[in-house]
């Protein structure tokens, strides 16, 4: 038997012992989607992880969402609402951003590859572009020369340190991300010298990370390079864009980051900053930390079997769905997502059992020799900390099974 990892918290049964997402059940919710599977965002749980960071965090820095996390368009409306700016990362994303009602100055545009007509979207619609390298930059002045257009632009910076502990590293040596830190205080004069308006730096030093010590020591060591860079330059910048870094739980044995102590610690930072930064504004960027927690992945049950002594629960869901939660989307170890039966909620398990989904390959498990309550045909599983890097991160069109569903409640 293999633990699963922690259910977040907030979620509860019914008197009946159904799952309740927002408030309604998981099954009632699934009849009004029409079919499963279905990806539930409980809007109340995004407001209320907002406000729980707006209160952690200093009052003066900005909270901006990563919509890489979820771009599903009503939970973006929604964020964009409660949110300070959207961070980007194609024309695609762009262009949902804008339409979400976010205003176009605060909208960056991040990411290494981007084609000339998505550079000239982005400085005609008035977003700032965070530049990954000197040809992105020369490319996104003679667009905007051509224009008649002052673009926006900030230059993203990779530093020479990342963050420990973090699931992806953004940052130290050789990166596809990001100008080289060394190489930045000649870009920025260019930039100035060009006449474009130069909005600041990103450094972006990993992701996924609950250790609220070395998100703080990072950030420190961000702030400090921000400020070397500024006095190299001779001017500072208007914005700083912290990055984000912190994750959430979703195996056995991790807990949640200490969102207070990251505050408190970044609090402390930015009173001993450097008086180069003295004008300066700051931002963190998150993505999962904001979102994951609200969504959950429900997929009905529509075979028991039993091979070899071993239970496999199969269902109509997946890895095309769920490529994260099946172990494929940058874990070097399978390990089990927080997993429950929606209609049996809170119930005692029955037997270790192996959640599968129905695509022709051994890869596609949802849950490995995990303990549940006893479920057949007709049953639903509930996958949770599906609010990120679910729909949009994994494979729907793999075997011709289509998206699954969504909704926001």
């Amino acid at each position: 038997m293999k633990p699963h990892g922690p259910i977040p918290p907030g979620y509860a049964a019914d008197r009946d012992g159904m799952l309740l997402i927002g408030g309604r059940r998981a099954d009632v919710l699934a009849d009004e989607a029409g079919d499963t599977p279905l990806f539930v965002y409980d809007a109340g749980m995004l407001s209320a992880r907002v406000a729980e960071w707006r209160a952690a965090m200093p009052a003066a820095v900005q909270l901006h969402y990563a919509m890489k996390a979820n771009p599903y368009a009503p939970l973006l409306a929604h964020m964009a609402g409660l949110v300070d700016g959207l961070d980007v990362a194609s024309g695609g994303e762009l262009k949902a951003a804008l339409a979400s009602g976010m205003a176009a100055g605060e909208i960056s545009f991040a990411g290494p590859g981007k084609r000339d007509r998505e550079l000239e979207y982005g400085i005609a619609a008035g977003a700032t572009l965070n530049l990954e390298s000197a040809g992105e930059a020369e490319r996104a002045l003679a667009i905007g020369a051509r224009l008649g257009i002052v673009p926006r632009l900030a230059v993203r910076v990779n530093p020479t340190f990342d963050l420990k502990g973090s699931g992806m590293k953004m940052g130290g040596g050789a990166k596809p991300f990001g100008v080289d830190a060394e190489a930045v205080p000649a870009l920025v004069a260019r930039l100035i010298d060009a006449g474009a308006d130069w909005r600041g730096f990103h450094i972006f030093a990993g992701s996924q990370a609950l250790d609220a010590a070395a998100i703080a020591e990072t950030q420190a060591q961000t702030v400090a390079l921000a400020a070397d860079l500024a006095t190299a330059i001779g001017r500072a910048p208007p914005l700083v864009n912290l990055g984000g870094g912190m994750g959430v739980p979703y195996f056995p044995g991790d807990t949640a980051v200490d969102a207070p102590a990251v505050g408190a610690a970044l609090a402390a930072t930015l009173a001993a900053r450097d008086p180069v930064l003295a004008n300066s504004r700051f931002a963190m960027e998150l993505g999962r930390w904001l979102v994951a927690e609200a969504g959950v992945y429900l997929t009905r049950i529509v075979d028991r079997k039993t091979s070899h002594g071993e239970t496999f629960l199969v269902t109509d869901g997946g890895l095309h769905h769920q490529l994260a939660a099946s172990g494929n989307f940058g874990t070097v170890i399978r390990r089990n997502y927080p997993i429950a039966i929606a209609n049996r909620f809170g119930g005692e398990p029955y037997a270790p059992v192996s959640v599968v989904g129905c695509l022709c390959t051994p890869l596609d498990r949802l849950g490995d020799q995990v303990a549940l309550p006893r479920a057949d045909v007709g049953d639903l599983v509930a996958l949770f900390q599906a609010g990120a890097y679910g729909a949009t991160a994994s494979p729907a069109a793999f075997l011709g099974q289509g998206p699954a569903r969504e909704m926001l409640v």
